[in-house]
């Protein structure tokens, strides 16, 4: 158990780091690439597996010595969450930053704003607020490769 728990473990990490560089030079270039964001929901699937995983082995009666193991087993869930809003806020941002950076406007306001100007414009912020998404993802991806990576070194006396 303790060598399926690991591996599980180390593919996950495994994936969230390369989800993580994929976005940090798609970020870097400024370029969108798709394959980013199928990686980012496959490592945020494959932490779910092993968050689901660590929950039967616990269940079946396998402890860690150290309370923070499932600390940072269950983190990954909340950063994940957390950058989904951020994720989600980006828009948001960027269309106010750059459509009214001065006066605070609402969502529809800024939509209304956003329909108005030329497609070239549109693209061009549309780009913009892509590449934020994919930064606050990216920082994401890298954070729970790093708390799965404390999960398993932790998982002492668990086997």
């Amino acid at each position: 158990m303790s060598t399926v728990y690991t591996a599980l473990g180390l593919a996950v990490i495994a994936l969230n780091l390369i989800a993580g560089v994929t976005g940090a030079i798609s970020w870097q270039r400024n370029q969108p690439w798709v394959a980013f964001w199928y990686l980012l929901r496959a490592a945020q699937a494959g932490t779910g597996v092993f968050v689901i995983f660590a929950c039967v082995v616990y269940a079946t009666g396998h402890r860690a010595d150290d309370g923070l193991h499932y600390l940072y087993v269950f983190l990954p869930v909340v950063a994940s969450f957390m950058a989904e809003l951020m994720r989600g806020a980006a828009a948001s941002q960027e269309l106010g930053d750059r459509l009214s950076p001065t006066e605070p406007k609402t969502s529809q306001e800024l939509g209304e704003l956003f329909a108005g100007l030329e497609p070239e414009t549109q693209e061009e912020i549309g780009l913009a607020i892509v590449r934020r998404e994919t930064a606050v993802m990216t920082v994401a991806c890298l954070v729970t490769a790093f708390l799965l990576w404390r999960a398993i070194e932790t998982t002492a006396g668990m086997f």
